[in-house]
């Protein structure tokens, strides 16, 4: 397989990279990892001197300011983030009018494939995760060391929200923007699965509305912030996009077995996630949480991508075409 996409890369065998004809690199994923030789944590505050001084003096690390953020080098950044979680709830238990606020993920849930699960499902294991490098295995186990921590370091003043995806204007992830963006391009659009397959996103503001109600009101424990309201679909979100560009695409399902074999990945969508996409978040709407209408979302995010959003997430058009002459040929064969 020949790609520019590191997630696609992600999961070969070996590697090998190029640079100008010659071979630079080669081998595993995990040894072309560990040859970058440390990870990078990023942290945005409000009071970045402070924070900085307090991190320099807890742990020992020194960080630099980047474009209003601090930026630490560090070997072990999976084991880093739970230490400084760790410590900056120690640094705030000597207040006990101070509240501590986790954002989480729906990554920490044990299994992807069951729906509605609710705060009380099992959280999976972190117990043995000896590996250095953040990858899609190790992403939730680390995230729920991070909640155990909270919990356990501040019990009764916090807050956990376990979001999904997070979407919106300023999403410098792309992924949810890709299918946006594709779909008012108009023509044959690829989709792995088919339009009834579940979907649920939450809007960067609304979920950053919640954040400071849950503070103010003085909130415990956890909550599943996860959106729309009501359940959603990929065909309702490609018809809300028809509806507001006026563009009429043609949206091809494809089979995902068929991607996977071409070693194809797509943002935002795997089969075998599907039940964490039908997540309940019952409680968190009952104490407050509330969504902006997804045709909002959909409009200002394309508003936003026109002139901001990456272009390197997805298919590019000549790869699409060349899937959807394979997928074709392959119909017609069966």
């Amino acid at each position: 397989m020949t790609t520019h996409y590191m997630d696609e890369a992600e999961y070969c065998d070996r590697i090998a990279i190029i640079d100008r004809g010659k071979i630079v690199a080669l081998g595993t994923p995990e040894e072309l990892k560990q040859m970058v030789g440390g990870d990078v944590v990023t942290i945005t505050s409000t009071q970045p001197d402070d924070a900085a001084r307090e991190i320099h003096k807890l742990l020992g690390v020194t960080p630099t300011r980047d474009n209003g953020s601090l930026r630490m080098e560090v070997p072990d950044g999976k084991a880093f983030v739970p230490r400084l979680v760790r410590d900056s709830v120690r640094a705030l238990t000597g207040d006990p009018g101070t509240r501590y606020l986790f954002i989480s993920t729906l990554s920490v849930l044990a299994t992807f494939t069951i729906p509605h699960q609710t705060e009380a499902t099992a959280r999976v294991s972190f117990e043995g995760i000896d590996t250095e490098t953040i990858t899609n295995e190790t992403y939730g186990p680390l995230k729920a060391a991070c909640e155990d921590v909270v919990e356990r370091e501040i019990p009764g003043r916090h807050v956990i929200l376990r979001p999904g995806f997070i979407v919106g204007p300023w999403d410098h992830t792309g992924r949810f923007n890709y299918w946006l963006r594709r779909f008012s391009e108009g023509g044959t659009m690829l989709v792995p699965g088919t339009e009834d397959s579940p979907v649920q996103v939450i809007d960067a503001r609304d979920l950053g509305a919640f954040a400071i109600h849950a503070l103010e009101a003085r909130k415990e424990g956890l909550y599943h912030t996860i959106g729309p309201k009501d359940p959603t679909t990929w065909g309702d979100v490609f018809e809300e996009t028809r509806r507001l560009t006026g563009v009429t695409t043609s949206v091809e399902y494809v089979a995902e077995e068929f991607l996977s074999s071409r070693g194809v990945t797509l943002p935002m969508r795997s089969h075998a996630v599907d039940g964490l996409e039908r997540t309940s978040a019952v409680k968190a709407m009952a104490e407050g949480l509330t969504f902006r209408p997804l045709a909002d979302t959909i409009r200002e995010t394309l508003e936003w991508d026109r002139a901001h959003g990456r272009r390197d997430v997805g298919l590019t058009p000549e790869r699409e075409r060349e899937l959807l002459a394979e997928w074709e040929r392959a119909r017609r064969a069966a």
